[in-house]
Order: structure tokens, then sequence, then C-alpha cells
């Protein structure tokens, strides 16, 4: 079996209701969820005249490959009303691959670390509640330590749901 760590996130429609539909699409399409963070709410990274985010990282365990996996999670994205229109833009859901067992991966379709994901708070403040110790495969760095230098100044709320 292999180990994942996602990163899901979005900023249209009903933001919690299309990250637990992805997650329980998740459950049925690619693995079992061995644990999740709490979900953040962040200002748009990159492009940022849009809505805030909820974003929350989860740990997928699954007998898909990488590829199959990020295949399947493009798959669910569409199904739950995905629109790619503008490169960083505004998405009721997306979903990337932040880890994949300890690989290094490049191809057409994923690439793995996630890129940038050292830069971003959106991504390592709710990574590191569920991965504090997990290693960064390339930059050889612990997930709390990767915060602790992180440079990005956005902020990143904890959201309390009833």
């Amino acid at each position: 079996m292999n180990n994942a760590y996602l990163l899901i996130g979005g900023n249209l429609g009903d933001r919690l209701g299309n990250l637990k539909n992805a997650t329980k699409e998740i459950e049925l399409h690619c693995g079992k969820i061995l644990s999740s963070s709490a979900i953040y709410e962040t200002a748009a990274w990159g492009f940022t005249e849009q809505p805030p985010f909820f974003n929350q990282a989860i740990q997928v365990e699954t007998a898909l490959s990488a590829s199959e996996l990020m295949q399947q999670l493009l798959t669910i994205e569409l199904s739950l009303g995905r629109e790619r229109l503008l490169p960083l833009g505004p998405r009721s859901i997306d979903m990337d691959i932040i880890y994949f067992n300890s690989e290094i991966i490049q191809s057409e379709i994923v690439t793995i670390p996630h890129p940038r994901m050292e830069q971003r708070n959106f991504v390592l403040i709710p990574l590191n509640e569920i991965a504090p110790n997990y290693i960064h495969p390339v930059l050889n760095l612990p997930t709390s330590t990767l915060l602790k230098q992180c440079k990005d100044e956005s902020h990143v709320y904890k959201k309390t749901i009833i």
C-alpha cells in the first residue's frame, strides 16, 4: 500500500460541503483516509482577487500509483463541479498530492513533492497538524521545520466547524 498526503480546498459555493463531498469520494475511489487536519480558511494565493479558501490536509492509504491517484482526483474534481477557467483562479474544489510515500516524481500529470509547497503556509499549517515529522524527500527536512522556515506571511485561520 502507498501513503499519500493530499491538500484539498476550494473557495466557491458551499466550501465546507465541497470538502466533505471530496473526502467521501476519496474514500470511495482512492483509499482509506488515515488522518485529516482541521479545516483552515486562507486568503487566495497568487491571484488574490477572489474569495478565501477552505483547506484541509488528509493522509490516504491507497493501492493506486501516484499517477493513478492524481487521475482519480482530477475525475473527482470534475464530478464535484470543478471548472479550470484560470490558473490559480477560483474553484469549487482543488485536490493536490503533496507527498506520495517518499518518492520524487515528475510526470505530465503530477509533480511530487508538490512544487513550492514549502513556500505556502496554507499547505504547511494543515500538513504540520497531521505530519509534523514527515521528511520532504528533496529538502530532507520535516514539515515542522519547513513551517518554521517559511517566509509566507499570509494568515491561516483554523475554523471551528460545528
